[in-house]
């Protein structure tokens, strides 16, 4: 039962209680206070810390301390093995100078070769100054992995305890014979309690001074009452007045003004608690119960605000959309298991504070258990029918959220793992695993509470994004809050590993792990390492970003420099203060590089063969940006594709058709195929035009005609002038070819439309005619075909 009651306590105050755990485990003893007198004095004591281990080793081996006995030894070894970890890092920028000079002298000779006896000398110096460096880091390490293997061999000694305990098989609530036993325990609980305040009251002392605070008393019982019984429904009545009011940011304000509903009654049971307390006639099992009206008015509390939260009368400010007949069936089923919440609570405390037996606790447990689990099943039901219901009509609705579909996907699997819960809980209490079907049923309950609180608060993130961008239309889709969201997600997930029995101590050591970083060769690498690099490297990018912008739109236009030239260098900066950036955040970030070098060449060549298109085409990038044999805006011909190139990046080049339509080259077959461009260097180009006339034709006459036809058009240069050519004879027609040089090739299609039509007409003007093509058919005995007709005509 202390882990039953540990696990609910933790879950209803997860951070308090993780808190606690942290300064109870920090709790000096004298070995503990010492050490912390060396780090001040800048040493360590190896000798306390050989006497701690000795301890933990002999505590592991004969593995008969209790679990408070083994957190509190873990949470002194802990408080070492960080010091350790700290003094790893001693005289740290002093041994990297001495490796520096040591490789500055080069590599030691061969076996069988000398070196100056300078050199020699030098290198035995600076060695054995090293050593001696070493020594403090090599005594950390040793010291540090003796620590963690201790820390590890004790969690594993309190997992095997609580697995243990989880399993065992106690006495069935369903037997008669623990009936009552149980009853009696439990009757006598509450005459404990009256005879306390009895005897309290019949002291002559404790009734003098009940009645000298008897004034303190009234006022803080009057005030609780009023708090308690009236302070809900003033929190109502100021968000439906705010609701009426407010035009933009309801949900925020709601939000915030729903808190009410919880604080204003919690403020109340406090001054009732006080007022309880200053009547002086609790004694030891009235101060339990006493205790423990906070943290059952929160509770209470809590989940009524979470089933007004999560499914509320208005649609607009629900967390999860569902049909509105089934929202008072839900809202009841959270307020009930909320109030069983608070009854196995209550359960808990006594039987902790009066020994109740495990027949005991079974008996009185099995109920809640059952009830509970009852409601779970309601639950998952109604949950089930909900999303089936809004399946159905999103099918048919193409403007769905999303969001909104993957919410209802999470709550279908947990409605399914609820029914599974209610089903196989009641049934193991049955049987006598009162303890597993309790760390089953009610984990599943604060589970779901904790899905509630966390779709609650994305929804007050999606709020506030559209009270800030005045967009309240789009908020759900933009990506801040589904970030936000995400990261509400990853801290709900200390808190549901603590409400499914986890140790803090566990969580602790994970986060401490997470801090320590990895070790690569000599380096080790933290999460604040990355931290640095990623900070300096987007002041470096943003930097590079700003020299960007003054080139692009300060400094080059003024020069003579082409526009690809200019893109060229802008790009160019941009990849040298990328490189820049990211080289000076890792230096900034004390990662030497030096040690991962080996590492870093082996991954290279992984990489060469996975990735060697990619490197192929970014290289090819940086030679077109170099050499330029294309610029942005030029028209060319690769892969049979015509078009105008649009950009240059550091992969592929984006070339516009004229069609409209974009075409995605990679850089590498720009640099290693064949490439037509009509516009480099200049736009002056040619244009072919086929003319065909009919035999017969006056061939001077076309030709002259032709000739004026190109030298009329504006866009044909004159010098060289164009030129008429006859081709040949063909078979339809002479064949002839107008060859023309115009200022902008990018015309050219024009021009040949242009020079079509003009031909056309002047050629129906001179009587000139432009044949088509003509066939004569011969058939080959005609008198065959009119025998086989007058056969058919006769049938």
């Amino acid at each position: 039962m202390p882990a039953v009651i540990a696990m609910t306590r933790r879950a209803l105050a997860a951070l308090g209680l993780a808190l606690a755990v942290a300064l109870v485990a920090a709790t000096p003893a004298p070995a503990q206070q010492n050490a912390a007198e060396q780090t001040q004095a800048g040493a360590i004591d190896y000798e306390a810390w050989s006497d701690t281990a000795t301890r933990a080793e002999e505590a592991v081996e004969a593995r008969r301390a209790s679990n408070a006995a083994f957190e509190a030894l873990r949470g002194q070894i802990v408080e070492w093995r960080q010091r350790f970890l700290e003094a790893q890092q001693t005289n740290a920028a002093r041994i990297d100078t001495l490796r520096r000079q040591i490789g500055a002298l080069g590599p030691p000779p061969p076996e069988g070769e000398s070196e100056s006896d300078a050199i020699a000398a030098r290198r035995a110096e600076l060695n054995a100054q090293l050593d001696t460096l070493r020594a403090p880091v090599l005594a950390a390490e040793e010291a540090y992995a003796r620590a963690n293997g201790l820390v590890a061999e004790i969690d594993n000694i309190i997992r095997a305890r609580q697995s243990r305990a989880l399993l065992a098989r106690g006495p069935s609530p369903l037997n008669p014979a623990h009936w009552p036993a149980a009853v009696v325990q439990i009757s006598e609980a509450a005459g404990a309690v009256a005879r306390e305040v009895s005897t309290a009251w019949n002291n002559t002392l404790q009734h003098d001074a009940f009645k000298a605070d008897l004034p303190k008393t009234l006022t803080l019982a009057a005030l609780g009452l009023v708090l308690l019984l009236r302070g809900r429904s003033w929190a109502k009545r100021i968000g439906t007045n705010a609701r009426r009011k407010l035009r933009r940011g309801r949900g925020v304000w709601e939000f915030v003004i729903s808190l009410g509903q919880v604080g204003l009654p919690m403020a109340g049971l406090y001054a009732l608690e006080e007022a309880i307390f200053s009547t002086g006639l609790i004694g030891l099992r009235g101060t339990i119960i006493v205790d423990g009206l906070a943290t059952w008015g929160a509770m209470l509390l809590i989940g009524w605000w979470l089933a007004g939260r999560l499914f509320p009368e208005d649609d607009k400010q629900a967390a999860v959309n569902l049909p509105d007949r089934f929202r008072p069936w839900l809202r009841f089923d959270i307020a009930a298991l909320a109030v069983l919440l608070v009854l196995r609570d209550i359960l808990t405390r006594m039987g902790a504070a009066l020994d109740y037996t495990p027949a005991t606790m079974a008996v009185a447990g099995f109920p809640l258990i059952v009830l509970s689990a009852l409601l779970l099943y309601r639950l998952a039901r109604a949950l089930r029918r909900c999303v089936g219901e809004v399946f159905d009509e999103e099918q048919g609705d193409s403007d769905a959220a999303p969001e909104q579909s993957y919410r209802l996907r999470i709550i279908s699997v947990l409605s399914r793992v609820t029914i599974v819960v209610a089903l196989v809980g009641p049934l193991m209490a049955v049987v006598g695993y009162t303890a597993a079907a309790t760390m089953l049923v009610y984990p599943t309950i604060l589970t779901l509470a904790l899905f509630g609180a966390v779709l609650i608060l994305q929804q007050l993130v999606t709020d506030l994004h559209a009270l800030v961008t005045r967009n309240e239309e789009t908020a759900g889709e933009a990506l801040l809050p589904v970030v936000a969201g995400f990261f509400l997600t990853l801290a709900a997930l200390p808190v549901a590993a603590l409400i499914w029995g986890a140790r803090s101590a566990t969580l602790l050591e994970v986060w401490t792990r997470f801090r320590e970083g990895f070790t690569i060769g000599d380096s080790r690498i933290s999460p604040t390492d990355f931290l640095t690099v990623a900070i300096v490297f987007a002041i470096g990018y943003a930097l590079t970003r700003m020299v960007q912008g003054a080139l692009r739109g300060s400094v080059l236009p003024k020069t003579k420099i082409d526009v690809g030239g200019r893109n060229a260098i802008v790009a160019g900066m941009g990849y040298v203060g990328i490189v820049l950036a990211a080289v000076i955040a890792i230096s900034a970030a004390g990662i030497d590089l030096s040690s991962l070098a080996i590492v870093a060449g082996a991954l290279s060549v992984g990489i060469g063969f996975g990735l060697q298109n990619i490197v192929s085409n970014f290289v090819s990038g940086i030679i077109l940006l170099i050499e330029r044999p294309i610029s942005e805006g030029d028209w060319i011909e690769v892969g049979g594709q015509h078009g105008n190139v649009r950009s240059i990046s550091v992969r592929s080049t984006r070339i516009e058709t004229f069609d409209r339509t974009d075409v995605i080259v990679p850089n590498a077959d720009l640099i290693s195929g064949t490439v037509t461009n009509y516009t480099r260097g200049n736009t002056v180009g040619r244009v072919i035009v086929p003319v065909g006339v009919a035999y017969g034709s006056d061939t001077r006459k076309v030709e002259r005609i032709l000739r004026e036809v190109a030298e009329a058009h504006p866009m044909v240069a004159l010098n060289p002038p164009p030129n008429i050519l006859m081709r040949g004879f063909g078979q339809d027609s002479l064949d002839f070819e107008i060859r023309a040089i115009l200022r902008d090739v990018n015309w050219v299609m024009n021009v040949h439309s242009d020079m079509n039509h003009e031909i056309a007409r002047r050629f129906a003007e001179e009587g000139i005619e432009i044949p088509f093509a003509q066939r004569d058919v011969w058939l080959r005995n005609p008198e065959t075909l009119r025998e086989e007709r007058s056969e058919e005509s006769d049938r």
